[in-house]
């Protein structure tokens, strides 16, 4: 279960702006306003928490599923 990871993007007129990935632990920003967007989530520990908490809740749980 190792190399299973979440990944959520944000999108907007078809460019990904940011990017959270379970596998660094933190948002990385694409544009210039995605960098800012991802330096302000990045600060606040709890929602980085929760972001972190996503892949046990929501991959390791569908995995069997396939």
């Amino acid at each position: 279960l190792n190399d299973i990871q979440y990944i959520r993007s944000n999108y907007y007129n078809k460019e990904e702006i940011m990017r959270f990935s379970s596998s660094l632990g933190r948002f990385v920003g694409y544009t210039e306003f995605g960098v800012k967007q991802a330096e302000h989530f990045n600060s606040d520990s709890s929602y980085i928490g929760a972001m972190r908490a996503q892949r046990e809740t929501y991959c390791q749980h569908n995995v069997g599923i396939d």
